[in-house]
Parts: structure tokens; sequence; C-alpha cells
């Protein structure tokens, strides 16, 4: 194989002064693609931007490498950055290089039939403890200092997803502007600005069986300087799913014996941080927004067959279910 749907393996093997390469595209993402790369000797896992409408500000493979490399020498779990090229005249748009690591993004029960009720729940543990030392690092201390704008973080969050969702709007969506607009009167003050990783739950790190851990976490597009509940209230909304079947954005491992409740993650995470989370139900609402919009501009792009890999054509689907918890979410229904 010479060629993958946006990669051209032999113009990368050009790129990198290597032997011929052969790839496959790692399933399981929505938005930037994956591939797992090898020569022969070595293995690499690349990361490009999605094919065709890609947002502003969306999917910066400088950022995520940045991120990523900054955190080499932290707590937090990362792959070695190997490489970032931004020449789009390579491969047809920026990508960068990283360690292949152990370990499955676990998304569907059949993954892990040795996940036992106690494992379950010193993973749940493990995903908890992990977002805290990230919201522990210090910016400034790891060359991220002017990594975002914590200043007015929130208030700008909603404004950008509401401008993504214009740019990806397509059809009807009944109740989503009503939500942007509660979330957009009701902007809490953000008590304390970390690095946020802007999309954490259980199928963006590798969970390694033996011993049980994280070996890495993954998919730090999304990564900016913000308020940390952010990250807290998305994980809420990815842990608990969205109620379909077989959900196929949040997966359904969290629903397999012996992992925590949401209740009982939220007080760990504070217990571990510090943190004041009384005020979560606004960042729960906000998730649900936000995943609302990234998942319409998925459809937007499958809509024009610009998605590469399967199970695309039921995200559309799951838009207005998420408008819905939203709402119920800034009503105190949720």
């Amino acid at each position: 194989m010479t060629g993958l749907p946006g990669l051209d393996l032999d113009r990368l093997a050009a790129h990198l002064k290597t032997g011929p390469l052969t790839g496959e595209l790692i399933p399981g993402g929505r938005s930037n693609l994956t591939y797992r790369v090898t020569d022969g000797t070595h293995r690499w896992v690349l990361r490009r931007p999605p094919l065709g409408h890609v947002l502003a500000t969306a999917h910066d493979m400088s950022r995520e490498h940045r991120v990523i490399k900054a955190l080499a020498d932290t707590a937090v779990p990362v792959p070695k950055v190997e490489l970032l090229c931004e020449d789009t005249d390579v491969i047809g748009a920026p990508f960068y290089l990283m360690e292949e690591m152990p370990g499955a993004a676990l998304r569907h029960r059949d993954q892990c039939p040795w996940l036992t009720p106690d494992k379950a729940r010193t993973l749940s543990q493990r995903l908890v403890d992990v977002l805290a030392d990230l919201h522990a690092v210090d910016p400034k201390a790891v060359g991220l200092g002017d990594f975002g704008r914590p200043d007015g973080f929130l208030k700008r969050q909603v404004a950008r997803w509401g401008k993504q969702l214009d740019a990806s709007r397509s059809r009807e969506l009944p109740g989503i502007d009503e939500l942007r607009d509660r979330l957009a009167d009701t902007v809490p003050d953000s008590a304390r600005a970390t690095i946020v990783h802007g999309d954490y739950r259980l199928d963006n790190v590798l969970v390694t069986e033996d011993p049980l851990d994280i070996s890495a976490v993954l998919d730090w597009e999304m990564a900016t300087l913000g308020d940390p509940l952010a990250d807290l209230g998305l994980l809420c909304v990815y842990w608990n799913g969205i109620g379909a079947q077989d959900d196929p954005i949040t997966g359904t491992v969290p629903t397999l014996p012996g992992f925590a409740g949401t209740d009982e993650m939220v007080r760990r995470y504070a217990e571990r941080s510090g943190a004041d989370t009384g005020g979560l139900a606004w960042y729960t609402a906000f998730a649900y927004f936000k995943l609302a919009v990234i998942l319409e501009g998925i459809h937007f792009r499958f809509t024009r067959g610009q998605t590469v890999g399967a199970g695309f054509d039921q995200i559309g689907q799951l838009t207005l279910p998420l408008v819905r918890q939203g709402l119920a979410a800034t009503s105190g229904e949720h």
C-alpha cells in the first residue's frame, strides 16, 4: 500500500528520507485523522487535519505538537513527539509524528473482557487523577505561559462554538440557539486557570492491561489555557453517555460493572485538585452544546463526502439529543 485517504506514503517517505512506508488509518477518530505508519524498523503515529471544511482555529497541528512536547517531563503521560511538518506540499496538510505508545483506546465493551469490576473502579480513579495532574501543571514552568488567554475564556468559548455552529449550519436545529443564549447569559466567573485538554475522555487515553494504567493522553487539538472545570464538565457528559444504543461518541465501556458514577468522580477530582465543583451544572450544559456543535460539523463534512472511515452516517442523529440534554442541564433538570 503506497497511499491512504489523506496520506501519500511515498511523499512522506521521501520527506522522512526513509525506505518504503506502509500504514493504516486508526479507526475511531471523528475529527483529526490518525494513522499508524512504519518503515519496517520504526513505528510512528501520524496526525493530520480532516479532509475539507476545516473550521477556523480548529485542527491546529502545531498547537497539539507544542502541548504534548511541553508535558513530556510532567506527571501527565504523553507520547514523545518526533516531528512537526507545517509544509503542506508533503502530504497536503500540516502533520506531526509521535511515538506509538502501548495500550488501547477503550471504546467498546468487547475490547476489554479482562476489565473486572475492581479494575474498572481503579481505571475510573486513574482517569480522574490524570486530569487533576494536568490541571496542577504550572503552564509557565513548562513553557506554555502564552498558550492561551485565560481572562474571559468561558465567554469566548461560548462565542467560539457559536461561530463554529454557524459555519456548519445546514439544517434546522430546534433549541440550539436557545441553549447558546442561555449559556452566554449565565457565564460564571472562573476561579482559576490551568492547561485544559478540551476533549478529555476515556477513549482519548491509552489504557494498558498489565499493569493497569494510562500510558498516554491523546488528541490535544483543543488544548489551551482556561477554566479546568470545562474539562470536568465534558468528562461527565462523556461518562454519562448520550442515551444512544451502542453510543458511537462516548462508547460503552463506562457501562461495565465497577466503574465509578459521575458524582463519585467529581468528588475525587475535588479532593485531588482542591477545586470547588459546586457550579458544575453550567459547565455540563456547555459541554453538551460544544459536543453538539462538534457533531454537527462532522455531519456537515459527511454530507459533503469529506469524512474518512466508517460510522459517520449516524452522527447527524445525535445533535438534537445533545441539545435537549443541554437545555435540561441549564434548567436544573439534568
